[in-house]
């Protein structure tokens, strides 16, 4: 049975969809309020806080995907150079450092205006994109901050994207 297919029939809130969804992966989550839930969801290279929020005022779903990381201040402007290269290879979402809270940060909205309604599916797709997203750039930004390697170098060791079938 699909994700979507025990949703047809009802108009559900898009947190109530994040929420069967954290329970169906068995991901730890806290459900902050009716437009927020907190998850913690286990990647490879570490555990990704990702927090989910409505709003009906642009009717966006925006979902925030962080880790901790603490770069010595020397790094800084090669971070940024190095975000703009990966963000230049992403088509939905971004990557931004938060100084202030010592974050690396995927952002992304999913914009429903007119009354649209996300899918289960969609919100599985979003989530599941952020957390490959960070894992694929995460020994990028390792190496660039921690090993000494220029944004460029670093950028070679993030993984491909795979074509074709196999």
């Amino acid at each position: 049975m699909a994700l979507s297919e025990q949703y047809l029939e009802e108009d559900i809130h898009p947190i109530d969809i994040v929420e069967h969804l954290a329970e169906h992966h068995d991901w730890e989550f806290d459900r902050i309020g009716d437009d927020q839930i907190a998850m913690a969801v286990e990647g490879q290279w570490r555990t990704y806080s990702i927090t989910l929020a409505w709003s009906g005022y642009d009717e966006t779903l925006r979902m925030v995907c962080t880790f901790e990381m603490e770069p010595p201040e020397e790094a800084l402007p090669q971070l940024y150079e190095l975000l703009n290269a990966m963000n230049d290879q992403c088509w939905a979402g971004g990557f931004t450092y938060w100084a202030a809270q010592q974050l690396m940060v995927y952002k992304y909205g999913l914009v429903l205006a007119g009354g649209q309604v996300a899918s289960p599916e969609q919100i599985d797709t979003m989530i599941n994109a952020a957390v490959l997203s960070a894992e694929r750039y995460y020994p990028a930004i390792q190496l660039m901050v921690y090993g000494g390697r220029s944004p460029s170098e670093a950028m070679q060791v993030a993984i491909a994207e795979a074509y074709g079938r196999a």
